[in-house]
């Protein structure tokens, strides 16, 4: 069976209600265009100084949350709401939460982001994600109309571990919203989403921030949906929008059928 996925591509600051209205509008027009999974990119709602990101962070009932049930269930399509910052009552640090929400509105998945991005790439990049989030340690996916989806962000990219157990318990779609920067994403993007997508026979659905953010340094951007034999079947260009594809799912099974390396695998 085939369908329709959509991967979109922002440049998200620190105004929420500007960076909400912008995604509801990419989500619209992605399910005009006849989407029916939608997915957004890493910390899509609010992008802001760490100083002010307790502030910014919302529950999982929360307006932000809230706002993308209503539209998944007012037009009717999966909808990955990339990432946001999840407060974590009791704790001084948060998550960095992934949620998959389904046609009816309603929460299928929650997956918090295990691998956190601590890094220093000398007069480029320096970030220490986990000075104030918190390490989720589930690996989450599930089972929709559509196919089993896998929920990773980011830098988790660079763990292969993580995609192998998603494809072990079914996963048929993984999606990885991201804000790569620049350096990083120019050197290992496009072959790390390429390699998850071969390893593991999948689809791949990497929507990502693109262009100069309120860090001081750039994303990478190159949202892009990859095929189970590792085609590159969309890929953004250098602005803000939206890329679609067909996933077609027997397609997928004849690529395990016919080069059965996930059936091979001796480790586990």
């Amino acid at each position: 069976m085939t369908h329709l996925v959509a991967a979109i591509q922002m440049a998200s600051g620190s105004d929420k209600a500007a960076n909400l209205e912008k995604a509801e509008n990419l989500i619209r027009l992605a399910g005009a265009r006849g989407a029916r999974l939608v997915a957004l990119p890493e910390v899509f709602n609010w992008r802001g100084k760490r100083s002010d990101e307790a502030a910014a962070a919302e529950s999982l009932e929360g307006p932000t949350l809230t706002l993308m049930a209503g539209l998944a269930r007012e037009l009717e399509i999966h909808l990955v709401a990339g990432s946001i910052t999840e407060d974590a009552p009791g704790h001084t640090k948060r998550y960095n939460s992934s949620v998959l929400i389904g046609p009816d509105g309603g929460r299928l998945a929650v997956y918090r982001k295990i691998h956190l991005f601590d890094v220093d790439l000398p007069g480029r990049v320096t970030i220490k994600e986990s000075d104030a989030k918190m390490a989720g340690v589930e690996v989450v996916s599930a089972q929709t109309a559509l196919a089993t989806i896998g929920l990773s962000v980011c830098y988790d990219l660079r763990f292969p571990e993580l995609y192998r157990r998603l494809a072990f318990a079914g996963a048929r779609i993984i999606t990885i919203p991201s804000a790569f920067t620049f350096p990083t994403g120019e050197a290992h993007w496009d072959v790390l989403i390429r390699a998850r997508a071969i390893e593991n026979q999948c689809y791949v659905i990497a929507p990502a921030q693109f262009g100069p953010n309120v860090h001081g340094f750039s994303d990478y951007g190159n949202s892009m949906i990859v095929d189970p034999w590792g085609r590159v079947i969309a890929r953004a260009t250098d602005m803000e929008g939206v890329v679609i594809a067909p996933i077609d799912l027997e397609y997928l099974e004849r690529v395990r059928r016919e080069l059965p390396s996930l059936a091979h695998a001796r480790l586990r």
